[in-house]
């Protein structure tokens, strides 16, 4: 899934934004850049299941060496 910020304006005033695709602490990276573009105090955080979910990625190398066995 790619990564990506919902971000939704309320009628009144609220900005509200959700992360999807981004799993453990990486979606604290999102909400201090999105704090940034607006200028906006944070009022509240409430973490999803991805946010307790690790993310698992592969290294170059790990790559190259899946590659070397086809």
């Amino acid at each position: 899934m790619a990564k990506k910020m919902e971000i939704r304006l309320l009628p009144n005033g609220e900005i509200r934004m959700e992360t999807h695709g981004v799993k453990g602490k990486k979606c604290d990276d999102y909400v201090e850049l999105f704090k940034k573009l607006v200028d906006a105090k944070l009022v509240e955080v409430k973490h999803t299941n991805e946010y307790y979910e690790t993310e698992t990625t592969l290294e170059s190398e790990d790559i190259a060496e899946i590659r070397r066995d086809f």
